[in-house]
């Protein structure tokens, strides 16, 4: 029995619109950060394993970008502090 074909290779970092769909998961890129939300669930079958290995690849190819990479420790946090405000439903 042959796989599915592959979809194609996940580019971190390439540019700032690529996103790849994995079940509820999405896995946006973005050229200073990758931004990944959502949920996925793997089920004991075909269906969790190509999900697991779509996850796996995308995951690979972030990791191996960020080991060939030439950057900062750390980088500079831009997130601004929370702002408590009053509930409009209250």
């Amino acid at each position: 029995m042959s796989r599915p074909a592959e979809p194609p290779r996940f580019s971190p970092f390439a540019d700032d619109a690529a996103a790849r769909t994995i079940g509820g998961l999405t896995i946006e890129n973005g050229t200073e950060g990758i931004a990944i939300h959502g949920s996925l669930d793997i089920p004991r079958d075909r269906t969790g394993l190509e999900r697991a290995r779509g996850l796996k690849a995308a995951l690979d190819a972030i990791v191996e970008a960020l080991e060939g990479a030439a950057f900062p420790a750390e980088t500079a946090q831009a997130d601004e502090p929370p702002v408590r405000v009053k509930n409009p439903f209250a």
